[in-house]
């Protein structure tokens, strides 16, 4: 028996490293999915690290390896479903040898891990148990082989209900807000020769087969060396989720399940294909488009879904519901992404937003939407962000007044304080008369009961947050004919002008009689995360925060030159302090470049602000620099939180050669290309061509550009350019041409456009 034992765990591995090799033999082209590093940034420089997630584009199910983090000795079972980014899995199964009468949950020591997209390999040392482990979109299947005849499971609900019968385990768990519940239907293929609870004094009790409360264990035993599960998921019910496993899994061999999802996930990252001779950069690139695909979620099931918002199920009325996002990050660049490559897609995740706030009682946009409800976390209300992009790059799908109105009582009625969904305050009604948000002066104590103690005032950080947001919301209201509120949106728009100190050049709190605050430190005032002005990053960083009207910057600093001299300043002052310092303040304001934070969403626009005042070849530096600095096909290859998509996106515009720096306008700025060729398949079945002759690693630098056969010397295109298809063909050099879109009639377009 042993022997076959062997040649049975043998052949389970062979047939995994053969399928793999197959894919990756160097007679073979890969494809894109084979590019994929899962393990790209698990550990982190400072704070939240990427996770190796196994999950289908977009989908409900998602499965990431239960420990610690990335250098764990130990694994705590196998997690069965994640329902939203960065929190703990939902239910687990503990593979175990039955000694007595006696089982503990316990840490495994793992081994011979593999992760990929589509699928999920690990050994656990001590119970000689193999694990392999494959996804569907509702529902998913795994099998376990044992070194000897004694393989048993124990299944887990942290919060919940679990029982068993024969064959089958249903059961809920109940999510962190109370009431949202996410269920579970599991069938096993070989019938156990037992099953019970497991008390909670760790005694099996074979004479009841449910358990309901914490740690809800059921344990099913079989003696047998195999053991292969599928199960399905539902946020609406035990039966719904017993449909979701018969609609996706007709069978408990891993390798279909496996086969069927890098098929897909082949689909998706093949909708952009890059060419050039360093494969690292390709690693990259499929990595960060791998990671988008991780949120939002689809959970519509079967026409219906649940909604944390009003906590009932609805129908969907054949458009799929999607949750599960961080908007303070994904609206720079996750959503313009999918704007052109699954336009079909974005559409619903707008039409969902707009389902959120109907279902919610005051009718407001949210802003972090998860499966149990709007978490509210950050600050702004950057939905509108979503929304106004949207609509001036012509997708359709929803319903624009509905939109517009949502957006509008978020900004009118919610406060902006940020961790809060609650009404305007006293500091919303002084912003609404004196156009900003006001700081407290350097040891004043706070006398606002709504200001939460951690977060504080953010007094800069929200006022420049807002006025973008005003501005997105007065490209909605153009669109609908509402020219009051059009001129009231853009007045608010640029209260920031209120913040900007000329002597400093700087955004700069003031106090609520209306003065600057005396000794502020535009690196280190304002506490932990410098959050009573700013937020997670200093003023370094909001120097440069009012994307929506750059051209009005330039004006303000005095020109050109000395807008030029400030950003190469952010890049090269010092950090002030011994790192240990630094970070202990501002641990969130990582990847640095001197002053410049690589690691956090708001500073990923700046590089590209050098086109905006006629000398592009600097942004081309940048780019490259950052990218090879920063993102990297190794363990710490992220700089800072990557957020679900936020940080990942900027990776795959950059390598493609351009970036949304103002979502809300249809244009992109033109970076440096990593890839010698790229193909983008947009969502109107057109393509869209970036090709680099010359192309060497050293050839960071355009020297001259063609748009469809016509020469081109702006450091931008519009929307409606890259969507009509074809190429843009740009000749690349080792040395910069600073001739090269240098002309007053090169630069982006701030604040409007003409022939939008």
């Amino acid at each position: 028996m042993k022997i076959m034992r062997f040649f049975l765990r043998l052949f389970l591995i062979l047939s995994v490293v053969l399928n793999f090799c197959s894919c990756n033999s160097p007679g073979k082209e890969k494809d894109p999915v084979d590019y994929v590093n899962p393990y790209m940034g698990n550990i982190s420089h400072l704070l939240v690290p990427t996770f190796p997630t196994v999950h289908l584009p977009n989908s409900m199910l998602r499965f990431i390896p239960n420990k610690e983090s990335y250098t764990s000795e130990q694994m705590y079972g196998i997690p069965l479903v994640t329902t939203s980014h960065r929190s703990p899995s939902s239910f687990r199964i503990s593979p175990f040898r039955m000694v007595g009468d006696s089982v503990c949950l316990k840490g495994y020591s793992y081994d011979n891990e593999m992760v990929e997209p589509y699928r999920y390999i690990v050994r656990f040392d001590e119970e000689e148990v193999d694990i392999d482990y494959a996804p569907s979109h509702q529902s998913a299947v795994c099998h376990f082989h044992f070194e000897d005849n004694n393989g048993n499971l124990i299944l887990t609900a942290v919060n919940g209900e679990l029982e068993v019968s024969g064959d089958t385990v249903r059961g809920y768990e109940i999510l962190r807000d109370g009431k949202t519940k996410v269920f579970i239907y599991l069938e096993t293929k070989e019938m156990p020769a037992r099953a019970g609870i497991v008390r909670k004094n760790n005694k099996v009790d074979y004479t009841r087969t449910k358990y309901s409360g914490r740690d809800a264990s059921v344990i099913l035993c079989f003696g047998t060396p195999d053991i292969h599960i599928r199960y399905g998921i539902s946020y609406i019910s035990g039966e719904q989720a017993q449909k979701n496993m018969q609609r996706e899994i007709d069978t408990y061999d891993t390798g279909i399940i496996a086969r069927r999802g890098r098929d897909i996930w082949n689909n998706a990252l093949g909708k952009i294909k890059v060419q050039g001779d360093n494969e690292n950069d390709k690693v990259v690139f499929y990595t960060s488009l791998y990671r988008i695909y991780e949120r939002m979620v689809n959970i519509s099931e079967d026409g219906k879904y649940y909604s944390g918002f009003d906590k009932k199920v609805h129908e969907d009325e054949g458009i799929p519901f999607y949750t599960d996002d961080w908007v303070w990050d994904t609206y720079r660049a996750v959503h313009p992404l999918r704007i052109l490559i699954e336009p079909e897609k974005q559409a619903w995740m707008i039409r969902s937003f707009i389902r959120m706030a109907r279902q919610t009682p005051e009718g407001w946009m949210p802003t972090f939407p998860e499966v149990t409800g709007d978490s509210h976390r950050m600050n702004g209300n950057h939905v509108v962000s979503v929304i106004a992009d949207a609509l001036c790059k012509d997708l359709t799908g929803f319903d624009v007044s509905q939109a517009y109105k949502a957006c509008k009582s978020a900004l009118s009625e919610k406060s902006h304080l940020p961790w809060l969904r609650i009404p305007k305050t006293e500091l919303d009604d002084f912003f609404t008369r004196n156009g900003y948000f006001p700081g407290l002066n350097i040891g004043e104590t706070e006398s606002v009961k709504e200001v939460d103690s951690w977060e504080r005032r953010q007094s800069v950080a929200i006022s420049l947050g807002a006025y973008y947001d005003y501005w997105c919301l007065s490209r909605i209201a153009r669109k609908l004919g509402m020219k009051d509120d059009v001129n009231d949106f853009l007045i608010n728009s640029q209260g920031y002008r209120k913040l900007y100190n000329k002597e400093t050049a700087f955004f700069h709190p003031r106090n609520n009689k209306g003065d600057f605050i005396e000794g502020v430190d535009y690196k280190f005032s304002g506490g932990l995360g410098a959050r009573d002005y700013y937020d997670e990053n200093n003023a370094w960083t909001y120097r440069w925060a009012v994307p929506h009207n750059i051209a009005d910057m330039v004006s303000l600093m005095g020109g050109n030159e000395k807008f030029v001299g400030n950003l190469d300043r952010t890049f090269r002052e010092p950090l002030g302090k011994p790192k240990y310092e630094f970070y202990a303040q501002l641990p969130d304001q990582t990847g640095n470049v001197g002053q410049f934070s690589m690691g956090n969403e708001p500073s990923l626009h700046i590089p590209y602000l050098y086109n905006y005042v006629k000398q592009p070849w600097r942004t081309q530096k940048k780019i490259h620099r950052l990218l090879d600095q920063w993102f990297r096909n190794d363990l710490m290859g992220m700089p800072g939180d990557e957020d679900g998509g936020g940080m990942s996106a900027f990776v795959v515009f950059s390598s493609l050669g351009f970036y949304p720096v103002t979502p809300g306008l249809p244009m992109y700025a033109i970076g440096s290309p990593r890839f010698e060729r790229s193909l983008i398949k947009l969502g109107n079945g057109k393509t869209f061509e970036i090709i680099c002759e010359h192309y060497a690693s050293e050839n960071k630098y355009i020297q001259s550009a063609r748009l469809n056969g016509k020469v081109w010397n702006k450091s931008w295109f519009s929307h409606k350019d890259i969507m009509r298809g074809g190429k843009l063909e740009l000749v690349m050099g080792k040395y910069p041409n600073k001739a090269w879109a240098s002309d007053d009639s090169s630069v982006p377009p701030s604040f409007e456009m003409e022939d939008e």
